[in-house]
This record gives structure tokens, C-alpha cells and sequence, in this order.
């Protein structure tokens, strides 16, 4: 194992020019190949797990000391049980089918020419993340899995812990005789390097952001790479007039509670009119178990107040807001036109859902609702690659070009055309 150091100056262009290299050998390896050294990184996260979180905890440390959120302390934190979840994770994209080879169409054309569209590696990939050491893993497995070289540019927060995990990439890599500059990491955390990165279009074939609007904005209007955007959600729940109440409570507080800090995390629930004197009360109830604030339409108010949750009134920009922590937006609406009126207004295109035993409600807002997963009756929390049976996933493109929802496998490859004739000529 190759000793961890203080990592040196940043030279982007000669990590370019490696990333590209590197990705021809990667798009030429067979399978067998590849998931060897999936395996190899699992089994090398398990043996080197203490000292990635003994980096982990320095930032931990560190993110206290600043001042972080639970939240995102939460997002930040690696433990032996994460450690393990990631390096099954790994194992699990080594077991997925490979798509790269696979032929998408295959027709014969009049002129006897026989023409094909075949899965190929996109090439290089650019990733820009926060406070999530789990994504480098995630990203990196997923990349190699499909040939891509992948340069990753994490948070500040957690630079350390970045650092450790892709040492233990690279030291996996080597032992299969794979090179080490098809996962790189910019660990210098100068912002002026971002800038340099978004410019790379002679190396970089695509561009993910994955972090808050402020990063989606910087790369689409600074990036000369194609950029796909996600991982910002504000999500919302329609709690229709024919819900079943218990039930709906146990999927809003799930969507809430159960990681807050995520992008598929619930945000708010618009429930109808005619429901809302009976449902609400419900609805604070269960959030004061929880601990969650609500944030409320002036006429939801006085239905959510006696039952020992925080309530306050929703301020201009709170439908606009993505919590990332245990607050709930609360909105009543007279009809399912309006709920969807709202979303289309509020939403991010992320995961939008209804809750419903109408099914013809929960078709009219299936197909009036365009985001990047539609849920009835269930969960946001279930936008998700590996809920999807994906895999791991590189982000949840919330954009409507190439690839909607978690980018597993498939959405991390192109194609090309493949003619094939005999001695064919044009006429």
C-alpha cells in the first residue's frame, strides 16, 4: 500500500491529458476485467476501513469546529457500517450486467447494408460534489464499471477523507495492473481551480454537479463541457381526498425523517381542502413525535397548533427552499389542478408525488407532473440508483437531455453507429 501524503500542487491539463489516456485502455478491457477490480476496491475498502475513517473523523472534527449543520455532519460522517454498506455496494455493480458492447438497434437496409448502434464508454468524466465521501466511491465504481475515467473535485469538508478513499481506489487499481489516473482527485480545495476545471472540454466529455443551485448555476453558465445537472430537489406530496390517512402519515414521515439531508428528502406536502381539518392534526401530531417544524399557509395554521409541534407561518421563500433538515412546508390546496399548479411552480423536476386510492387522480398527476421520478403512494425516498435496482448512481439528473433520474450504468454510456457493408459505395 502506497503511502498517503499532503496532496501535491494541482497541474488539471497533465490530469487531463492522463484521464484521456487512461480511458482508451479502460474502453478496450473486457468485463472479467473491469469487475476485478470492482472486487479488488470492495475488498480493499474492508482492509483499509479504519484508516479512511480515522481521516474521516479529522474533517468530522473540523466541520464541528466550523460550525456544520447535523445535517451535514450526517452527509460528512463515514462509520465502520458505512464503510461496509459501500464496499457491498461495490460488489453489487461488479454483479450488475455490463453495458458497454451491447448493441441498442440492429436493422439490415434496403442496400444490404447492416447498421447498429452500440453502448460505448462516454470517456472522461468531471464530477463536482459536497460534503459526500460515499459519492467518490460511488462515482468511481460506476465509472469503471463502464469504462469512463473519472477526475473527481470533492467539498472542502471533506477533503481528508476524499484523499484516503481514492488512495484506497488506487491502490486496488494497481494490484490488477489498471492505471492509477483512471480516478483522480483535484485535492487542492482552491475555488479558482473549479473555474480551470469547467474549461477542460479538450479532456472532460461530461460534467456532473452535485451539490446546491449555487453549483449547478456556476457550471451551466462558466462550464464549455456538456453539463448534467441534479441533486437539488425541492420534493413535494399531494395528500388527496381519497388517501388513507394512516398510511399517508407513515409515507410523509418517512419521506421527512428518515435521512433529512438527502435531495429526494420530502420537503412539502400540499393536502387537499376537504381532508385538511381531519388530516392535519394528525400530521402535527406525528411530527412533534419526530421533532420536525412545520412551516405553514396561513389557513393551515390553526389546524396543525395544540398538538406539540413547532409551527410557523411560511415565509415568502419557504416553498422555494430546499430543507435538508427536519422542517415540513405545509400548504392546503382545493384541487389536484392546484397541488399540480404548485409543483410546476416550486418543484426542481426531482420527486414529486401523490397520495391517492383515486386511480384516475393518480394518473391525471402521473401525466401532468414531468419530474424526474412521479411517485403514487410511496415515498420520495425511493429516487434512488440503488432503490431503482441500478446500482450505485452518479447523481439524479433532474434535466430533460440523455439521462432523467439516478444515472446508473447505462446513463453513464453514448454510442456509436456501426455500418457494416460489402465494399459498399454511394451512388
Amino acid at each position: 500500500m502506497t503511502t498517503e501524503t499532503t496532496a501535491p500542487a494541482v497541474d488539471l491539463i497533465a490530469m487531463g491529458k492522463a484521464a484521456r489516456a487512461a480511458s482508451r485502455k479502460l474502453g478496450l478491457l473486457t468485463t472479467t476485467q473491469k469487475n476485478a477490480a470492482l472486487l479488488a476496491i470492495a475488498d480493499a475498502l474492508e482492509s483499509q476501513s479504519d484508516r479512511v475513517i480515522a481521516r474521516n473523523a479529522l474533517d468530522i472534527a473540523d466541520g464541528k469546529a466550523n460550525g456544520l449543520s447535523d445535517a451535514l455532519l450526517d452527509r460528512l460522517l463515514l462509520t465502520p457500517q458505512r464503510m461496509q454498506a459501500l464496499a457491498d455496494d461495490t460488489r453489487h455493480v461488479a454483479s450488475l450486467p455490463d453495458p458497454v458492447g451491447a448493441e441498442m438497434e440492429s436493422r439490415l437496409l434496403p442496400n444490404g447494408i447492416r447498421l447498429s448502434r452500440r453502448r460505448i464508454p462516454v470517456g472522461v468524466l468531471g464530477v463536482i460534489y459536497e460534503a459526500r465521501p460515499n459519492v467518490t466511491i460511488d462515482i468511481a465504481t460506476l465509472c469503471l464499471k463502464t469504462g469512463n475515467a473519472v477526475i473527481l473535485r470533492g467539498g472542502k469538508e471533506t477533503l481528508r477523507s476524499n484523499l484516503a478513499l481514492v488512495q484506497v481506489i488506487q491502490d486496488a487499481l494497481a494490484t490488477v495492473g489498471l492505471p492509477l489516473e483512471a480516478v483522480q482527485y483535484i485535492g487542492d480545495p482552491d475555488r479558482a481551480l473549479v473555474s480551470q476545471f469547467l474549461k477542460m472540454d479538450k479532456y472532460v466529455d461530461m460534467l456532473i454537479p452535485r451539490g446546491g443551485n449555487s453549483l449547478h448555476r456556476l457550471c451551466r453558465e462558466q462550464s464549455t463541457i456538456p453539463v448534467i445537472t441534479g441533486g437539488v430537489g425541492i420534493c413535494h406530496l399531494f395528500v388527496d381526498i381519497t388517501a388513507d390517512q394512516e398510511r399517508s402519515l407513515d409515507v410523509i414521515v418517512n419521506g421527512r425523517v428518515q435521512r433529512p439531508s438527502v435531495c429526494n428528502s420530502l420537503d412539502t406536502i400540499l393536502v387537499h381542502r376537504q381532508i385538511a381539518e381531519e388530516f392535519l392534526p394528525k400530521v402535527a401530531w406525528r411530527m412533534a413525535k419526530e421533532g420536525v417544524e412545520l412551516r405553514a399557509t396561513p389557513d393551515a395554521l390553526p389546524l396543525l397548533q395544540g398538538e406539540g409541534a413547532t409551527v410557523l407561518p411560511a415565509g415568502p421563500e419557504d416553498f422555494d427552499t430546499e430543507w435538508m433538515a427536519l422542517i415540513l412546508g405545509v400548504k392546503i390546496v382545493d384541487s389536484l389542478d392546484e397541488a399540480v399548479a404548485h409543483i410546476q411552480e416550486h418543484s426542481q423536476d426531482h420527486s414529486d408525488g401523490i397520495l391517492t386510492n383515486d386511480w384516475a387522480n393518480a394518473t391525471r398527476f402521473v401525466d401532468a407532473v414531468n419530474s424526474s421520478a412521479v411517485f403514487v403512494n410511496a415515498s420520495t425516498r425511493f429516487n434512488d440508483g440503488g432503490q431503482f435496482g441500478l446500482g450505485a448512481e452518479v447523481a439524479v439528473s433532474t434535466q430533460k437531455l440523455h439521462a432523467r433520474g439516478p444515472m446508473g450504468l447505462e446513463e453513464l454510456t453514448t454510442y456509436k453507429w456501426v455500418v457494416l457493408g460489402d465494399f459498399h459505395v454511394r451512388q
